[in-house]
């Protein structure tokens, strides 16, 4: 079982800046891809950002250029530098993981950390 801890939301003014922390633990195959999905009150979970244990990453088009997706393998943590921050980014944002193995896709969620966009 993987458990995934996420934190730094909160309330930032537009132009601002948060960075959201994502910390994986339990059973953790190496070759896991983690990522970030937004979601926002009555509609379907989105995606941010992934990024692969090598590092290739993919962004939504609304992000790029604002966001950059890193992450520590020696700590299982993944993290979402969220500059210049827009209203229209106010959302909860979840962490993912996702491996798989032996031809079984295995995919966990974080509990979620909402990123509030205001003056």
């Amino acid at each position: 079982q993987v458990q995934l801890v996420e934190s730094g939301g909160g309330l930032v003014q537009p132009g601002g800046s948060l960075r959201l922390s994502c910390a994986a633990s339990g059973s953790i195959f190496s070759a896991c891809v983690m990522g970030w999905y937004y979601q926002v009150s009555g509609k379907q979970r989105e995606l941010v950002a992934t990024i692969t244990r090598g590092g290739r990453t993919n962004y939504a088009d609304s992000v790029k250029g604002r966001f950059t997706i890193s992450r520590d393998n020696a700590k299982n943590t993944v993290y979402l530098q969220m500059n210049s921050l827009k209203p229209e980014d106010t959302a909860a944002y979840y962490c993912n993981l996702k491996y798989n193995l032996f031809g079984k896709e295995y995919e966990y969620w974080g509990q979620g950390t909402q990123v509030t966009v205001s003056l």
